[in-house]
């Protein structure tokens, strides 16, 4: 860590109103969109955004900056109110189901071709396939590629074993690419 983050960090434990500004500068972009793809109710996302950093400044003490950057503990906090937020105001949603993919015959050619692509047709069409997935799988999706996230950030945020972040990547990559399929069809 630098010394600006230091000094960002005790002025925050302080109570400081410029460095919570300072924060909400900085960061603020990172957590709106970690927020905004899970939840998709514009009202309901700028409520959980200001819950966000509420949270985050009076629990700015049990901030450990071994464990991950700011901006990483601010997004960790942004995923877990997200979810909350979703799980208490929509209505369950019917979503593709594991045992309706049959995972283990999908080409990794074409699986590895589909993720890779800069074409704006097929990223719009992932970006449409992803509402299909259940809002911690859009997460896990969407901070991976959109947000060059690391497993290893990724591990944290979602409170989750990074070997287990792999498996649902990889699942859930399966799964949007048949999505995908059959959105083509």
């Amino acid at each position: 860590m630098n010394d600006a983050t230091d000094k960002l960090i005790e002025e925050l434990r302080l109570g400081d109103s410029h460095a919570q500004q300072g924060v909400v500068s900085k960061f603020g972009e990172a957590v709106w969109q970690q927020i905004a793809r899970i939840v998709t109710c514009m009202e309901d996302a700028e409520e959980v955004y200001q819950d966000v950093f509420l949270k985050a400044f009076k629990a700015i003490s049990t901030y450990d900056r071994q464990q991950a950057s700011l901006g990483t503990w601010l997004c960790k906090i942004a995923y877990n109110e997200s979810l909350n937020c979703i799980r208490k105001r929509k209505p369950p949603i019917i979503y593709v189901d594991d045992r309706e993919v049959d995972l283990d015959n999908i080409g990794v050619d074409n699986l590895n071709a589909t993720f890779q692509t800069t074409d704006e047709a097929t990223i719009e069409l992932i970006e449409r396939a992803l509402d299909f997935l259940p809002p911690a799988e859009q997460a896990i999706i969407t901070m991976f590629y959109f947000d060059d996230r690391t497993i290893k950030d990724i591990a944290y945020i979602t409170e989750t074993n990074p070997s287990t972040i792999c498996s649902k990547l990889s699942r859930t990559r399966k799964k949007l690419y048949r999505i995908i399929k059959s959105m083509q069809q």
